[in-house]
């Protein structure tokens, strides 16, 4: 199995659409990118930790590429927007690719060359950084979609 981390504004929705996809095993809600041990959803709101809300994959790559994950990252909000998706604002929406391997770091990078060369001359401002600690949302922000009955 592999793992990916993507942020790419509100977990609730980057979670479900993830879920949907073949090949994924799991998907779950947390933190990552900031400097507060085991913050508190609370604290990340407070724009005070740094962190971005991100969802964590367990994929099987025999089923689904790591290319085929980035595109639904990419589908899935505006790369473009600083620390915004939609109606949420805050350093915690911000567009975040975090790697696990050198190769998904390559990986990566070509493809928002390739999404930048779409955009034009609106900048993509999605961060590319290694994986590192990875903090589980509360319970409540887990499978928040399939609790409240979005199908």
């Amino acid at each position: 199995m592999a793992k990916a981390m993507f942020g790419a504004g509100c977990f609730w929705g980057v979670e479900y659409d993830f879920s949907k996809v073949k090949g994924v095993n799991e998907v779950v809600s947390g933190y990552s990118g900031g400097k507060t041990n085991n913050p508190t959803y609370e604290q990340v709101c407070s724009n005070t930790t740094e962190h971005a809300e991100v969802v964590l994959i367990d994929y099987n790559s025999d089923i689904v590429s790591y290319d085929t994950l980035l595109n639904v990252f990419w589908n899935k909000h505006d790369p473009t927007t600083l620390n915004r998706q939609g109606p949420d604002v805050g350093t915690q929406y911000r567009s975040a690719i975090f790697y696990f391997t050198e190769a998904q770091k390559e990986i990566a990078k070509k493809s928002l060359e390739y999404k930048q060369n779409i955009f034009g001359n609106k900048k993509i401002v999605t961060e590319i950084a290694e994986a590192k600690d990875f903090w589980l949302a509360e319970e409540y922000h887990q499978k928040y979609f399939e609790k409240h009955s979005v199908d």
